[in-house]
Order: structure tokens, then sequence, then C-alpha cells
């Protein structure tokens, strides 16, 4: 059976073009690396200041020295480059990256985004993610469909936003789905789920794509 984090991180790693600048977040996230498709070549960029980060190191094999920004191991390419905060967060807000891609706590049909809140410490704080979701071109969220049962796609979220009006796209285990006139839309189901299930599973009202279609693994 494929682990549903790795269905999503696949599923993702499909959305990029050549020559992409592409953030990934901690977490799930990071995972998309060691999927990105022979024939792509992209540019991975970490917000504590790496361009051209790898897939993660064989176990053995990592460099104490080189880790993200979630304080992972990573390998770095070839040409990579180390970059000073002040430099990283200038590429960001400077719209240079073209992709993010970041967990979500929740998220809504306004492609609102919150994934972080300091009451409960479920993630510390926001990290770059603010700047991330304003500055990169598109916006995608990687994640399990639900927390423990609970819907994680909402009518509003709940918890404190991160940046409202910033999501492009959502990829969980159940299908991909797009933000489109303030509604979700479900454009690829995973076919060990019926659009039931995935009703069931939203706190929000699925609007069903005409042209629905398997999803991309």
């Amino acid at each position: 059976m494929v682990d549903v984090k790795e269905r999503i991180a696949k599923r993702v790693a499909l959305e990029f073009n050549d020559g992409d600048v592409v953030n990934l977040g901690i977490g799930l996230p990071t995972m998309v690396a060691n999927y990105i498709p022979e024939g792509v070549d992209i540019i991975l960029q970490s917000e504590n200041g790496i361009m051209g980060m790898g897939p993660e190191p064989e176990r053995g094999y990592e460099n104490k020295d080189i880790i993200n920004a979630g304080a992972q191991h990573v390998t770095v390419n070839e040409n990579a480059a180390f970059l000073d905060s002040a430099t990283s967060f200038g590429l960001i807000r400077g719209s240079h990256v073209d992709v993010t891609v970041l967990g979500a706590l929740e998220v809504d049909r306004y492609g609102n985004l919150s994934n972080w809140i300091i009451p409960g410490k479920l993630v510390p704080g926001m990290g770059g993610a603010m700047d991330l979701v304003v500055g990169a071109k598109k916006v995608i969220i990687a994640m399990l469909h639900t927390q423990k049962g609970k819907p994680k796609i909402l009518d509003r979220c709940t918890l404190p936003y991160t940046a409202v009006h910033v999501i492009d796209k959502i990829i969980t285990e159940m299908g991909v789905m797009e933000i489109q006139n303030e509604q979700i839309v479900l454009t690829e189901i995973n076919t060990d789920y019926s659009i039931d299930d995935i009703q069931k599973a939203t706190g929000c009202k699925i609007i069903v794509s005409k042209n629905l279609r398997k999803m991309d693994t």
C-alpha cells in the first residue's frame, strides 16, 4: 500500500516546470524533493539560505553543517549557493520564488491559510511562511485531508491567519483541489475514495469540476 504522505509528495512534484525556483515548507512538503520527475530541472530554495538543495541524504552520509529551514539534513546540488538570511528573504519578498509548498493546520474556501498557533504550540511560530505565501507566484498546500478525523479544509479558518487569499491549490491524499471564485473545486480524485467520502471529510461544500479526472501520481 502506498504511504499517503508519499502519494501527496509525488503528486506535488508534478506541479513544477523546468527552471522553477521552489520553496518546500517543513514537514510533509520536504518529501517532495525526493520525487522530482526526470527531465525537470528546478532550483530548490530554503529560506535559511540555500539555493540548489537536493534530495535528503542517505543515512550515515549526512553533513551536519547543511540543513534546511526545518533543521533537517539535506544535500546540495552542483552549483548550489549559500546565502545570508537578508539575501534569501530578499529573493522571497522580491517574488523570485515561482512555487512554494507548505503544510497547513487549516485552509478555507477563500484561499486563506492558517499554519501556526502559539497557544497550543502545534507549530511554535510562522517562520518564513508569511513571506513565502505572499511573495511566491504560486502557493500549493500539501497536507493530510483531516487531523484526527476533523476537517482541515473549512468554510472559514478558526486559527490565526498566516495570510489571506493566497492559496492556489490544495493537494491531499484524497485529491487535488483548486480555489476558484471562493469555492473549493475538486479537479482530481484519488479513486480509493468517492466524492461522498471527500465531501464528508471536508468542512465546506466541494464543487466537482466538469473535467474531474483521476489523481496523477
